[in-house]
């Protein structure tokens, strides 16, 4: 059965959310004819879903069939794993499976796989010659989780008492395009350049960590808004200069927000203080350093990202 030229593709069960797919129809059309007999594809199977980004007749265009039955499958894709009573026996998976790391939730998922004999690729796992990951996380993780916490920002304002422009946002699957979110973001962005945030809720802080590519997806969707980027040690004298206005009653509202990128010096700090802080050190001998995001970084910031 592996290997046998015929290619399934999952309709996404494990999020209600998920519409993502792990191949396109422009994909599988280069598969189905391009380089005929170099690709070792002959047929597509594709699981029929009224969610999925890609409508169905647009993979039925380019030659793949549209069938729920994948038992003549060698090789299924998918983003998430298929619910475990669906896992065929002697097949070759490929989704993001989550279990390297042996997550407690995702065991029975491992224990299905080896039950029936079959092969998993893990698409997070998958590395080339220089041993760096072929598939992970973009910009696309981090623009798309920026928005929704965005939006998620102003709900919980919202309970808190504060009305912001952060309401009229979507969530990220919500837009049919990027272009699209992101004009919903700018709009957002001159609401807060035109009638300012309540101070009650500011300087309004935004945190980074890092600088891959779902930090810097999200700094993307970020510097829409109004902003200014500050270093991570001047947090204290902003939050200084916000209390002195607030009580001098110069301002009462505040028309921007604040970035701030940190990185692993401004996260922990050597324990033995004679010595600076050094990264390589610090992967191969954490034990020698202390935690300082804690007191130093979190307790100005208003959104922290993690990337």
């Amino acid at each position: 059965m592996l290997g046998n030229g015929i290619v399934g593709i999952l309709s996404e069960s494990t999020n209600k959310w998920e519409r993502r797919a792990p191949l396109s129809p422009s994909h599988c059309a280069r598969l189905l004819h391009s380089d005929k007999g170099k690709t070792g594809v002959a047929r597509i199977i594709v699981q029929p879903s009224t969610k999925r980004v890609h409508h169905d007749a647009l993979y039925e265009d380019v030659g793949c069939e549209i069938s729920d039955d994948l038992s003549e499958c060698g090789l299924i894709l998918g983003i998430k794993q298929p619910k475990l009573e669906k896992i065929l026996p002697d097949r070759a998976y490929a989704f993001f499976s989550h279990t390297h790391k042996a997550q407690k939730e995702n065991m029975p998922l491992l224990d299905k796989i080896i039950a029936e004999r079959a092969s998993l690729f893990d698409y997070e796992l998958i590395v080339g010659d220089n041993g760096k990951r072929l598939l992970a996380f973009g910009k696309f993780a981090g623009r798309a989780g920026l928005i929704d916490f965005l939006r998620g920002l102003g709900q919980r304002y919202l309970n808190l008492g504060y009305s912001t422009p952060f309401l009229s946002l979507g969530a990220s699957y919500m837009y049919p395009s990027l272009a699209a979110a992101k004009s919903a973001v700018i709009s957002v962005g001159e609401e807060i350049a035109t009638f300012g945030l309540s101070s009650g809720i500011c300087p309004l802080v935004f945190v980074f960590t890092g600088s891959g590519n779902v930090s810097l997806g999200a700094q993307e969707i970020f510097k829409l808004l109004p902003h200014t980027f500050v270093d991570p040690s001047r947090l204290p004298e902003l939050f200084a200069m916000a209390r002195d206005s607030q009580s001098a009653r110069t301002s009462k509202r505040a028309f921007q927000v604040y970035g701030c990128v940190v990185t692993c010096q401004d996260i922990v700090e050597p324990k033995d203080p004679t010595k600076l802080f050094d990264k390589v050190d610090y992967y191969a001998h954490p034990e020698h350093y202390s935690p300082i995001f804690h007191e130093k970084i979190a307790p100005y910031a208003s959104v922290i990202g993690i990337s």
